[in-house]
């Protein structure tokens, strides 16, 4: 019978440490410029972590007229607001925010591919 006496093992979970490391004060406050793939050829660039103090609506309607393509701002239960504009903007997202001066270019994580 002590053969049947497996313990089950706890859940683990391997991202809490990454999590914890997230919540501290002393932590950079990144911004996560994105792409996500959509059906074939079409994409969508994401920006996420801007400080709530911007107007996302007036970066948006700047980045739109700036790359000439369409964009929204969601409201995302976890991540706060964020910019989501068509096809593949990582380069040009990142140096315009850069040269607004809106964020630091040390701040900036691009993601994908």
């Amino acid at each position: 019978m002590s053969e049947l006496d497996i313990q089950i093992p706890t859940t683990f979970d391997p991202f809490a440490e990454a999590n914890a490391e997230d919540s501290g004060a002393g932590s950079k406050e990144y911004v996560h410029v994105r792409i996500q793939q959509r059906n074939g050829r079409k994409s969508l660039t994401t920006v996420q972590g801007l400080k709530k103090e911007f107007s996302y609506n007036k970066i948006l309607k700047d980045l739109k007229k700036e790359f000439c393509c369409n964009g929204t701002v969601v409201q995302d239960p976890e991540l706060g607001q964020v910019i989501q504009l068509q096809g593949d903007q990582r380069k040009n997202v990142s140096n315009f925010l850069v040269q607004a001066g809106i964020v630091k270019k040390e701040t900036i994580k691009i993601h994908g591919f």
